[in-house]
């Protein structure tokens, strides 16, 4: 189930590796792994793709695309993981982050209102940077580790019943 619902949402490895942009990477993506679907590399791939969305950078399908290919896990996938933190989840994710980050570092959670302003940056770095960045980093490995064990365990449940369900029609063909 899961293999099938995963390849619904990826491209085809073969458009992908046709991309031009692609080519100045030389033969980084020709490996296999990164564009086989099995359980290692789908749990993998989700779980960097979850590490990175946590990342308050601009170029996280990067980290998370650079990180799938050492690791040799499912790069489109890692990349597509990535999405959970998008323009419109991107302010509640950040302000649990922002959160997490004050209750280990065990200060208050001050009051601050968004300006679009290259002071109320500066400012806050200084302020609620550290814990901003802190909980960031809690977040990235506590959901990257979960996001791969959740998805190792969904993949090998769903072996499994797969294998039962095939034993059940074994039977019930050696029985008539």
């Amino acid at each position: 189930m899961p293999k099938k619902f995963i390849n619904k949402f990826l491209p085809d490895h073969k458009t992908i590796r046709e991309q031009k942009f692609l080519k100045l990477f030389g033969s980084m993506f020709q490996d296999p792994n990164l564009w086989h679907l099995n359980r290692h590399s789908a749990a993998g791939g989700f779980g960097v793709g979850l590490f990175f969305a946590f990342w308050p950078v601009p170029f996280q399908m990067w980290l998370a695309a650079f990180a799938a290919i050492p690791l040799r896990v499912n790069l489109p996938l890692s990349v597509a993981t990535v999405w959970l933190t998008n323009p419109i989840t991107m302010p509640p994710i950040f302000y649990g982050a922002y959160k997490v980050g004050t209750i280990a570092l065990g200060t208050e959670a001050g009051q601050f209102e968004f300006q679009l302003s290259w002071d109320w940056l500066v400012e806050s770095v200084n302020t609620i940077g550290p814990a901003f960045i802190v909980g960031c980093l809690i977040c990235s490995v506590v959901f990257g580790g979960l996001g791969y064990l959740s998805m190792n365990l969904l993949w090998r449940r769903s072996v499994v019943k797969t294998w039962q369900q095939r034993r059940v029609k074994r039977r019930e063909r050696h029985s008539k």
